[in-house]
């Protein structure tokens, strides 16, 4: 059913105001209370975990394998380069060998052996193309849908148009945010209300405890919490009545009431003690390398089995390889590669991949030629992403990049166009999930974006 804006906005903050007074009264509200939908089709995906491969893996070293530039090792790139770029003209080969595999051929490296099992389960755009040559900037573009100025995040995005399935959780979750290169920002709702920003566990990569700061109350005085929360409700819904409609006062308000709400369901969905030992092994949980990669996974997982709309996921920046290619991808695929395929093998087992869009990408991919003595300086002209579930086609790949996988050149794929093919998968027309700010209509794409209609199955 199609809302428009201004009647979205009523229903949010009438909603908020609602939950404020069921938590002064100690109420738990069931999911459909809080559930805001603002779908313009009939969605093909309900939820979306995000694969941040932060730093930016080098697409010619995983999936875009270019016998072209295997063949030209040494030699000089046959075009110019944008005047930014640091690395040499001089082409460097993929250090690892590829093969093709499953039933699409699709050609994968050898550094990740779990994931190219499931390459069947994968859409794959080939030719991805991006603004922003440094990190800040790229990030940022990913993110937010703009490399220089604070705009929200695209989770907020989801949580603004999507609300939530299970009114005790935040709609929008990110695990091992990074604090450089936009850090909040990253995950933040800018100008939306700020209901809609992300809550965090871990950073800069790492899981830590599994844990969301600042959650436990004082279980020794549970009545003294409960006369504290409901004095400073009654504080800010004082505040509100005064000043009338303010999204960020009941932003405030449903912050608060949503923390209490946690306390009492949250603890439950982060102890990944639940899970067998069976499916700890799965992730990899439990091996050095890949622990902490894989309880973020698995983690990720149960989040959205509980009702958490967007889940991101983050390696920290460790892909940044201008120097030491081979030990430093050696290392991130090992950690990444087997929780990632379990994660896909679990989502399947469980019958939550069908709706569920798992988004596989880095901010940019790496030069073709060599920086230093051996690595790859940062490539928005030409990258790789990968989509799975949610209603794209499986075992399919889309686009090319030249022949040395410099520049997206077939069917090239902006970020706008990525984010707007999202947002259709969860039946959002990007044009539409606008929000009024400073005078004029927001979005995610701004004035740009197209649908992926070729990889949709």
């Amino acid at each position: 059913m199609f809302h428009t804006r201004r009647h979205h906005l009523k229903q949010m903050l009438a909603g908020s105001v609602g939950l404020s007074m069921a938590g002064l009264t100690g109420q738990t509200l069931e999911a459909s209370t809080v559930q805001t939908q603002f779908t313009h089709h009939t969605p093909k995906a309900k939820r979306v975990i995000f694969l941040f491969m932060h730093g930016g893996p080098s697409h010619v070293d995983l999936f875009d394998y270019k016998p072209e530039l295997q063949k030209r090792d040494g030699g000089e790139l046959p075009f110019e380069t944008p005047s930014n770029i640091d690395a040499k003209r001089v082409l460097m080969k993929s250090p690892w060998s590829f093969k093709q595999y499953g039933e699409c051929g699709q050609w994968v490296s050898e550094l990740l052996p779990h994931t190219a099992k499931k390459v069947d389960d994968l859409s794959l755009i080939l030719s991805m193309h991006s603004k922003g040559q440094s990190h800040g900037q790229a990030v940022s573009m990913l993110h937010t849908g703009s490399d220089n100025l604070v705009r929200p995040s695209l989770g907020a995005w989801v949580s603004y148009g999507l609300g939530t399935e299970n009114g005790n959780l935040p709609s929008f979750v990110s695990i091992g945010p990074s604090s450089g290169h936009g850090g909040p920002r990253n995950y933040g709702s800018a100008f939306l209300p700020a209901e809609h920003q992300a809550t965090t566990i871990g950073r800069q990569g790492k899981i830590g405890n599994a844990k969301i700061e600042h959650l436990v109350a004082d279980s020794k005085a549970p009545q003294r919490d409960e006369r504290r929360l409901s004095l400073i409700q009654s504080l800010n819904q004082s505040h509100l009545d005064r000043l009338g409609p303010d999204k960020r006062i009941s932003g405030m308000i449903e912050a608060y009431d949503l923390a209490s709400r946690m306390q009492r369901s949250a603890p439950e969905v982060l102890d990944l003690s639940k899970e067998s030992p069976e499916t700890q092994d799965l992730y990899g949980i439990g091996t050095k390398e890949t622990d902490n990669f894989g309880r973020q996974c698995l983690l990720g997982r149960r989040l959205l089995e509980a009702g958490v709309r967007f889940v991101e996921l983050s390696t920290g920046n460790v892909w940044d390889q201008h120097g030491g290619l081979k030990a430093g991808h050696e290392r991130n695929a090992l950690a990444t590669d087997q929780p990632i395929a379990g994660l896909l093998t679990d989502l399947e087992s469980r019958g939550l991949l069908d709706d569920t869009l798992v988004v596989w990408t880095g901010e940019f991919g790496r030069t073709p030629t060599v920086q230093g003595s051996n690595g790859r300086d940062h490539n928005p002209q030409g990258f790789c992403s990968w989509l799975a579930g949610g209603g794209v086609k499986s075992g399919f790949s889309f686009g090319q990049t030249d022949d040395f996988g410099y520049h997206a050149a077939v069917d090239r794929v902006h970020m706008h166009d990525l984010h707007a093919t999202i947002l259709h998968l969860l039946g959002i027309n990007h044009e539409e999930l606008t929000y009024r700010f400073a005078g004029r209509d927001f979005r995610l794409t701004d004035v740009a974006g197209r649908v992926v209609d070729e990889i949709i199955a």
